[in-house]
């Protein structure tokens, strides 16, 4: 495990970041999987104050190496893993890895047995690989496109 990777709660200082990382994670590393129109749909913040309220509510957390911000997670009431994004200058170096691993310690602190997440097509085989299983194939609808993503599972332990 890379310990230069540091995971630390969201802070409010942290939203315009992890808009940053959501976005360009999207654009640069999701489009190899989406089509143009996909990517241009799905890759939106609305409404920044919605943004920064739906992290704030929740238990979530920033991955920072020396100092940068280089991905971001959280967890939602009810136990799914609503978002995981990591920068695509820091991809394969352990930042999902340890996020996941901080979504999991606070998954069992809350008493879950169980935790889930829509992966996307890029993100499935990460998920898979670390013991989620799909459940169904989905569609979303995002600004007229039909997106796929992947319900999948986890059971904690």
């Amino acid at each position: 495990m890379d310990e230069r990777i540091l995971i630390r709660p969201y802070a409010p200082s942290d939203v315009d970041a992890t808009i940053e990382i959501f976005l360009r994670s999207i654009r640069e590393i999701s489009s190899k999987d989406y089509s143009a129109a996909e990517i241009e749909a799905w890759a939106e913040v609305e409404d920044r104050r919605s943004w920064a309220e739906r992290r704030m509510n929740r238990p979530a957390w920033m991955a920072e190496i020396a100092g940068n911000r280089v991905g971001f997670s959280d967890l939602t009431s009810d136990g799914c893993l609503d978002m995981m994004f990591v920068h695509p200058g820091y991809q394969g170096i352990g930042v999902a890895t340890r996020l996941l691993g901080r979504v999991e310690e606070e998954a069992l602190t809350l008493g879950f047995r169980r935790i889930y997440t829509e992966a996307s097509r890029t993100a499935r085989p990460f998920f898979e690989r670390k013991g989620f299983r799909v459940i169904t194939r989905q569609i979303v609808k995002k600004r007229g496109q039909d997106l796929e993503n992947f319900l999948m599972e986890k059971f904690c332990t």
